[in-house]
């Protein structure tokens, strides 16, 4: 009877050292880090291409992690823009030809969904270490041209990757393309070169971020596994 006692002792010393390695889950439920990149710009003062004077963008970012699939962020940008009609075929009135250079910043908020369950941990969730994904989201862009301020709302729209080189760390490269309720992101006197009047696809501006980010997850979720979606 001892001797089954003992074998039953060391049993139940194993299973309670085998289960809170498998129960124990690194789970956590925000994101932050910080990216740098370059930006392109689409407008009265470059029609075709985007990357013609391409500018550059800094980038800090929050995440709340919703699930393996989905995560919401906010965002702020920091970055430059301009643009030279004299490069362009296309002819203003009289002539004309303008250029500009400007700081903008965008205040963001953004939905993110995962092609993949993004994570590692138990297989039994099925996650994966890289996923592609896409995002959308509305922000607020602040800019000055000139010595004149502007501002407008902006619908960034774009898709990106993530890679996590190890359990609390992500890399990301993300393109998107801002949409602007705007036509005076390049100046005043690009807002209405043809006096053509504005509307939601036509005779505003666009402009875009591609960029390389960083990111560190902390706050644990939970100290025992629970199955979630």
């Amino acid at each position: 009877m001892n001797r089954i006692a003992k074998i039953s002792a060391v049993i139940a010393l194993a299973v309670a050292g085998i289960l809170p390695r498998a129960a124990a889950q690194e789970d956590y439920r925000f994101d932050i880090g910080a990216g740098i990149g370059m930006t392109g710009y689409l407008g009265d003062a470059n029609t075709a291409n985007l990357w013609s004077r391409p500018g550059w963008d800094a980038e800090i970012l929050f995440r709340y992690i919703l699930n393996p699939r989905w995560n919401f962020k906010t965002n702020f940008f920091v970055g430059s823009l301009s643009g030279d009609s004299s490069t362009m075929t296309n002819v203003f009135p009289n002539g004309a030809s303008f250029k500009f250079s400007t700081l903008f910043y965008e205040l963001g908020e953004m939905a993110e969904f995962h092609f993949f369950n993004y994570g590692m941990g138990e297989t039994y969730r099925r996650l994966k270490r890289w996923t592609p994904y896409i995002a959308a989201g509305v922000s607020l862009t602040a800019w000055s041209v000139d010595g004149k301020p502007g501002a407008t709302f902006t619908i960034p729209l774009g898709a990106g990757f993530k890679f996590k080189p190890s359990l609390r760390w992500n890399i990301g490269l993300e393109f998107l393309m801002k949409k602007t309720f705007t036509d005076r992101i390049d100046g005043e006197q690009l807002s209405d070169p043809y006096g053509i009047k504005s509307e939601f696809m036509k005779n505003t501006d666009w402009y875009s971020t591609f960029t390389i980010s960083i990111s560190y997850e902390f706050s644990k979720r939970c100290a025992v596994c629970h199955y979630k979606d």
